[in-house]
């Protein structure tokens, strides 16, 4: 017998309009085909599935309902820490979800602090400073080229070409253009040159987990409990040059139906076992569970040596674009096996049964 799961999420056509937003204010919000894709998965493998608004009215509608679970993928609206809201609600209620919890979700949203716990636990990130006007002087490690980036949005809002900067003037122009459309501490960091590779796993890490990068390289990093995808690479070679080698809003969302990637990436097994654990001490500081995905850079002046720069404990599930979904199939699920993974993984840290 299934389970009777609850699907929230937050789609697009729900969202509000304000004067002034910015015109990818809701980039991070699925669509409806997402979430009908997301139930039908999810009905095919016998549970009873419902779908419901990610808002206040939770707090009345989820007594009734009383699922057995959620699954959980609501970006929020409103406010820096909006994808702990309705994770918040759903612990005041006492009721098992699905995806990382009110803490992770918070930080995570928040590039810069997540960058201050990835350096205080010796994992690699570009050097970064955040602006809160556009007059600050720059730190002196900050060396030209840099990327700018705001602080508290997902699915590549706010990054275009031109969001490389190469030059004092250039700096200033793009940190005034973001403090006013964004309204948030604007991220800038070294700019690293070359590929860029997403991680994706699923399951939860079992045992004593390594925080740190091991002193000695020959020291196992341990990465039980976790199933990794095969690394996916943006084709930047696919794309015009006006992308300028970065994986733009435009190209995620305007041209999603048409994105161009390789998957698994053509890249040596060491490569790919460096990758794998720091994805792994990633998903472990940062406090993620059941499903995460975490972008890196490799920097083409320094061998390829991969830098972190950011971690999405709610990646996207669309059942055709996805980062997490391309790079499952590449490794031979279907999108039904992908959410059952993901289902079971909270099922069993939650002590829930499952059919």
């Amino acid at each position: 017998m299934g389970l009777h799961v609850a699907v929230l999420a937050n789609l697009k056509k729900n969202a509000s309009h304000y004067d002034d937003m910015p015109v990818d204010a809701w980039a991070d919000l699925d669509s409806e085909a997402t979430i009908q894709a997301i139930v039908a998965a999810l009905e095919s493998r016998g549970h009873r599935v419902t779908f419901l608004e990610g808002n206040l009215s939770l707090v009345e509608s989820l007594p009734r309902l009383r699922p057995d679970i959620c699954f959980n993928i609501c970006e929020g609206h409103w406010g820096d820490s909006r994808e702990s809201h309705i994770p918040a609600i759903l612990e005041m209620l006492r009721i098992p979800y699905t995806g990382s919890g009110v803490l992770t979700l918070a930080l995570t949203l928040d590039k810069p602090m997540t960058k201050r716990v990835l350096a205080f636990h010796d994992l690699p990130t570009p050097a970064f400073q955040v602006f809160e006007c556009d007059d600050e002087p720059c730190d002196p490690d900050l060396v030209f080229p840099l990327f700018v980036k705001p602080s508290r949005e997902g699915t590549g809002m706010g990054v275009s070409a031109q969001s490389i900067v190469h030059n004092e003037v250039e700096l200033r122009e793009r940190l005034s253009e973001q403090l006013a459309r964004y309204r948030q501490p604007i991220l800038v960091e070294r700019f690293v040159r070359g590929r860029e590779v997403t991680v994706g796993c699923v399951g939860n890490l079992t045992g004593p987990v390594a925080r740190r990068v091991p002193a000695d390289e020959n020291a196992p990093r341990v990465t039980g409990g976790l199933r990794f995808f095969p690394p996916l690479e943006v084709d930047f070679a696919a794309y015009p040059e006006s992308e300028g080698g970065v994986y733009t809003n435009r190209i995620k969302t305007e041209w999603a139906n048409d994105f161009h990637f390789l998957c698994p990436a053509p890249l040596p097994a060491n490569c790919v076992a460096q990758l794998e654990w720091l994805t792994a001490a990633v998903f472990r500081v940062t406090g993620c569970v059941d499903v995460a995905r975490v972008d890196f850079r490799l920097d083409a002046d320094d061998g390829d040596k991969p830098y972190i720069l950011e971690v999405n404990p709610l990646p996207g599930l669309n059942p055709t674009v996805s980062d997490l979904v391309l790079e499952s199939r590449a490794a031979g699920w279907t999108y039904e096996e992908l959410l059952d993974a993901i289902l079971q993984a909270a099922c069993r840290r939650h002590g829930l049964p499952f059919a």
